[in-house]
């Protein structure tokens, strides 16, 4: 090692002890700090990052709703700010809130979970398959483990417009694609069959008997499974990917993504699931109910397995580094995203409603903070925050690769090491792979435009763009690296032709 170089490793080596006491000093300003005042503070610049239009926030501190705040705008052509009271879609969250209806049945001994759920039928029966549909259980379908498929998305209404009834769409939509219990498959249908069993059990509209059974008496006053012209509020606008304005939407089904709300009320449901001494004094489902609802039915796989480690009753079920159980569940519609985390065991808990659909990183952000806040260490979805850096880092060494390429191929050529060559006989066998890599990169380019949702702009909103575009110059680098070889390539097959 050259001693010249010591003193600027020494250097190097105490600006990063600097720089790490001075993040570690942040951190711990940080959690000595009011968290909602550090939110008012970051929030609005992931907004700004993210190109996200509105959010509406919500803190749960001992079982109790501490505060809560929006940001932004819940109508950008007429500039109307989101509020806390704003009533928004809150798509998936809609099946944590089914799941109470469902234990209410059960604790009133109307059900069991384990029966099956075809002897509950009253207006619909299951359409012929040739996995064993008698055999699915209340518990399958609350934990996705009953066979049934995703279910077909985009199917979307005006909510004055006629559209098809839960009957008509459970007949269309039920399709089994393994067997019941056999493993973890999440499923619309299958919270809108438990929305279809509501009814046949209770006897009631399942929007009538979740107002007078669960929300209400929650506090959730303003929140209903029905779209209604007299909201309390009106319901912004989504935003796809792209910024364009969804229209407000409803679903056939409401079990599964129905329900409107503001984040006042789903903070009263997610307040109301604390365990002792954390617990509501609502009484809507007993201390056991609601642990049965937390407890894992099966380990969650996929894309899944990077948030959560199972799936209880309703909810996704993490295992917290400090040892402690969280519960969480989220949304995700045509232009909106929506999340709600909560800790039964120490009373803390955090709701996010957002009508972007490039919220994934800012939800992924909030959520990173509130868990170092409350000394939980992490959450599963801080990991999309920590996958951005990783996308970003990606995108800069495709892009350094190809430049240097490029500029290889430009210097190369200008001093005769390489040459046009654009008569496929000549080509050499890596001049074939380098065009196959072209056509291929091409077509995914291609095939990615003519998308109206990518799941991967979603999730890297703002670098998806970039990806793109560094892909499609890679594309060109190598179509150019293939049509300009090195002359030694051409030599080497000129003299292997003489040979033959």
């Amino acid at each position: 090692m050259k001693t010249g170089s010591i003193p600027f490793i020494v250097v190097v080596l105490a600006l990063i002890f600097t720089l790490q006491r001075s993040e570690d000093e942040v951190d711990a300003a940080f959690i000595q700090s009011d968290f909602q005042h550090v939110m008012n503070q970051r929030i609005p610049g992931w907004m700004e990052n993210y190109q996200v239009p509105g959010i509406a926030f919500a803190l749960i501190k001992n079982g109790k709703m501490s505060g809560s705040e929006a940001y932004g705008l819940a109508d950008q052509d007429n500039q109307t700010r989101m509020k806390p009271e704003t009533i928004c879609r809150v798509e998936s969250i809609s099946k944590s809130v089914t799941a109470r209806g469902v234990m209410k049945l059960a604790e009133e001994g109307k059900i069991k979970l384990d029966d099956p759920v075809y002897r509950h039928f009253v207006s619909w029966e299951f359409p012929e398959s040739e996995f064993e549909t008698e055999s699915v259980t209340f518990r399958h379908l609350l934990s996705h483990t009953s066979g049934l498929a995703l279910g077909t998305l985009g199917l979307e209404y005006d909510p004055k417009e006629e559209k098809p009834s839960l009957r008509k769409s459970l007949t269309r939509e039920v399709n089994f694609i393994r067997e019941p219990g056999e493993s973890f498959n999440y499923s619309n249908v299958g919270f809108n069959l438990l929305e279809l069993l509501i009814e046949d059990v209770s006897g009631r509209n399942f929007a009538a008997y979740m107002k007078e059974e669960i929300l209400n008496p929650l506090g959730m006053q303003s929140a209903y499974f029905k779209w209604s012209e007299d909201f309390s509020t009106s319901v912004p606008d989504g935003h796809k990917t792209n910024g364009e304005t969804v229209p407000v939407y409803v679903y056939s089904g409401k079990g599964a993504g129905g329900l409107f709300a503001s984040v006042e009320d789903i903070a009263a449901f997610a307040a109301s699931g604390m365990m002792d001494p954390f617990s509501s004094a609502d009484h809507v489902l007993t201390q056991n109910s609601l642990w049965e609802l937390y407890s894992p039915v099966i380990e969650v796989d996929q894309i899944y397995s990077f948030v959560a480690d199972y799936y209880g009753l309703g909810h996704f079920i993490e295992i917290l580094p400090n040892e402690k159980k969280a519960v969480f569940g989220g949304g995700q519609g045509n232009g909106w995203m929506t999340h709600f985390h909560i800790v039964p065991e120490t009373g803390d808990g955090i709701v996010i409603l957002t009508n972007s659909s490039r919220s994934w990183p800012l939800i992924s952000h909030i959520l990173s903070d509130w868990a170092e806040w409350n000394g939980f260490g992490s959450v599963g979805m801080g990991v999309i925050a920590k996958a951005m850096m990783g996308f970003w880092t990606v995108i800069f060494l495709i892009m350094a690769g190809s430049v240097l390429q490029l500029g290889r191929i430009i210097r190369d050529y200008g001093s005769g090491k390489r040459y046009l060559e654009l008569q496929l006989q000549g080509y050499s066998v890596v001049q074939f792979i380098q065009l196959a890599l072209f056509v291929i990169l091409a077509t995914a380019i291609i095939w990615s435009l003519t998308r109206e949702y990518l799941f991967i702009t979603s999730v890297f909103p703002g670098a998806a763009e970039w990806f793109f575009g560094v892909v499609v110059f890679l594309a060109l680098v190598i179509l150019v690296s293939a049509l300009i070889p090195q002359a030694g390539s051409m030599r080497r097959r000129a003299e292997a032709t003489n040979q033959a």
